[in-house]
């Protein structure tokens, strides 16, 4: 019954002025704990500017490690002469980064409530593209996790061939090791993942640094320095483009700190800003490093080995080092899905907050967690990598048209601000802001035309489909309101003559207290039991009449023994349909455990569920608790 939060309802949360933030401890359902218990939790809950890396930015992060490796797989159909060409497409993606970084900081400022695209979107251009960057960020999300993990599966399968068999299987245990972790809180599974982050981290860099010291391949590496033949074919613009597309896969990931500034320690915009500085910077180095290594190894995309074991194996050889790198790469692919599970949960908070998602999405645990999206995102998840096996390649093609398209609506959202609010410095921030507005909206247009035929079509779908879910939960929302009055003057309350039912099974504790309950809430009280033989019943009734409490016991007789069905029945009399007010009370037994649960016979939430749907009664449950071992 924890869930059981006023601020679930229609009516709680249609009250709202659309866009404003839910009161505090609103959306919490705790479930007993004191203001300042759930404070401190929260509190220990929030991260800090380091544990952003972990919790936020391992999508963005691990994305060296199939970022250049597409990119030289569109070169290299121009020849091995074009493959140096990835230096100055890198140099160009990292100011993309640059300026992405920076404008996610302006965003991060303007916007502490979180958000990133789907805020400023909503604030400037409108509920449309808000609506457009609410559903691109979802499909980028649900599609970060699939990838991420899959990708880490195949990583850890190259190295050990013999798991192919098991990789769907590995590939779920690992999606319920996250959503576990997760739903324990954001920082418990940033501070799980800070270590194996930084020996990826570590271990990038020192691949970079001994690369840029050697003038050769390590011996053993495989790799032989050869000359560099001559492009087989025209490096054109298009080809260009294409690559530049592909390499901007790794730009993914880049605005879930933007989206996510909630879950930051006070001062929450200063520290979120901090990570994304870090991140930039981190992204930024590791990619320009790698294609320095690229063209300086002559390295080629290989079916058997990616981009960055070789040049894991010519910078540092292929001693133990090697393996601990290695490893530690595919963990960071596998666990680079943890940056979805801290910003998917956020979002649909957010538009749970605009009625556009059901407002089970705005509650929270003690953690506090937002565990709702959580769990939904896992089971999305899982059922993209069931259909597709666990398969990388089938879910590349899908990836990062979303994230751009709310890149495209960030960047120009933002231009909006600044020609709107006119701060000091706004032309050139509007100027930058253009900029990337151009640069990502060209990407998004060649990851459509390009990938459409290999799957881009199912996202060209799911986005216009999720948008249309959208609508139809916010026109549930606006009919409830319309139909509760929200917003008018109600008339004045008065109270009616009221009829308390309490159905019972037998004589008991739990029948007295319940019957004790409904004498305090209603005019008049009545149980009735519904009873399978003659026999039971007889005896019940001669039980009820030497306890004698003074309410009076009406039996129904169920040949089918059904208890919904006598109840309806009794309910829709005509006896019954002349009272103005009839009550409900269901008594039902609250273990002393959760797992007791199983034992119950659940009939009392059996007949609570069809009362609702079936009749005009108000229903009520009473948990009557047990005393503890």
């Amino acid at each position: 019954m924890a869930d059981s939060d006023p601020t679930s309802s229609p009516t709680a949360k249609a009250a709202e002025p659309r866009g404003t933030p839910v009161a505090a401890g609103a959306d919490t359902d705790a479930g007993g704990d004191t203001d300042a218990e759930v404070d401190a939790k929260g509190r220990s809950e929030e991260i800090t500017s380091l544990e952003g890396i972990p919790a936020l930015s391992l999508d963005a992060i691990s994305s060296v490690a199939y970022g250049p490796q597409a990119m030289l797989v569109v070169l290299a159909t121009a020849g091995a002469g074009a493959l140096g060409k990835i230096e100055p497409i890198t140099v160009a993606i990292v100011v993309l980064l640059v300026i992405l970084v920076f404008s996610y900081r302006q965003v991060i400022a303007a916007y502490p409530d979180g958000g990133g695209c789907y805020a400023v979107s909503k604030a400037n251009l409108g509920r449309r593209p808000s609506l457009l960057a609410g559903a691109s960020l979802i499909v980028d999300y649900v599609l970060t996790v699939a990838v991420s993990i899959s990708a880490g599966v195949a990583a850890l399968v190259s190295a050990f061939p013999t798991l192919e068999p098991d990789s769907l299987a590995l590939a779920l245990g690992i999606l319920a090791v996250l959503t576990a972790l997760n739903l324990r809180g954001l920082a418990t599974s940033a501070r799980a993942l800070l270590v194996p982050t930084a020996v990826f981290i570590a271990g990038m860099y020192l691949v970079i640094v001994t690369g840029l010291l050697r003038q050769q391949p390590a011996s053993g590496s495989g790799i032989h320095e050869a000359a560099v033949p001559a492009a087989t074919a025209a490096v054109g613009v298009l080809l260009i483009l294409k690559a530049f597309a592909a390499g901007c896969s790794a730009l993914t990931g880049v605005e879930a700190i933007a989206n996510d500034v909630p879950v930051f320690r006070q001062p929450r915009a200063r520290r979120a800003m901090r990570t994304e500085v870090l991140l930039g910077a981190l992204l930024g180095t590791m990619l320009l490093g790698l294609s320095i290594l690229t063209v300086r190894f002559h390295v080629a995309p290989q079916t058997s080995q990616t981009v960055l074991s070789q040049l894991t194996g010519a910078s540092v050889g292929r001693g133990a080092l090697y393996y601990v790198i290695d490893l530690s790469t595919t963990a960071i692919l596998a666990i680079a899905a943890n940056t979805s599970f801290g910003g998917l949960p956020v979002l649909a908070s957010l538009l749970a907050r605009d009625n556009l998602l059901p407002h089970v999405f705005g509650l929270r645990g003690d953690r506090p967690v937002y565990r709702y999206g959580v769990g939904v995102l896992a089971l999305l998840a899982a059922a993209l990598l069931v259909a597709v096996d666990a398969d990388t390649n089938a879910l590349i093609p899908l990836f990062a048209i979303g994230v751009f398209t709310g890149f495209t609506l960030s960047q120009t959202g933002l231009v909006r601000h600044w020609v709107h609010e006119r701060p000091r410095g706004w032309r050139a921030r509007a100027a930058l802001n253009g900029l990337g507005a151009a640069m990502t909206a060209v990407a998004t247009v060649i990851f459509v035309v390009t990938k459409f035929s290999s799957g881009a079509w199912i996202v060209i779908i799911a986005i216009p489909a999720i948008i249309a879910l959208f609508s139809r939960v916010d026109r549930y929302y606006r009919d409830v309101a319309v139909e509760l009055g929200i917003g008018e003057t109600p008339p004045a309350p008065r109270p009616e003559p009221s009829l308390v039912v309490v159905p019972v099974a037998a004589v008991s504790r739990m029948t007295s207290a319940a019957l004790s309950k409904a004498m305090s809430l209603g005019d008049e009280v009545a149980a009735v039991s519904v009873q399978f033989d003659d026999k039971a019943a007889a005896s019940l009734q001669d039980e009820w009449d030497r306890w004698g409490p003074g309410v009076p016991l009406t039996i129904l007789h169920s040949a089918s023994r059904s208890v919904t069905k006598p109840m309806l029945e009794y309910l829709r009399s005509p006896k019954l349909r002349a009272r103005s007010s009839v009550l409900v009370l269901i008594p039902e037994v609250e273990p002393r455990k959760w797992r007791h649960q199983l034992l119950q016979n659940q009939r009392g939430t059996i007949l609570a569920n069809v009362l609702r749907r079936r009749s005009d009664v108000t229903v009520a449950r009473m948990a009557f608790h047990l005393e503890k071992e």
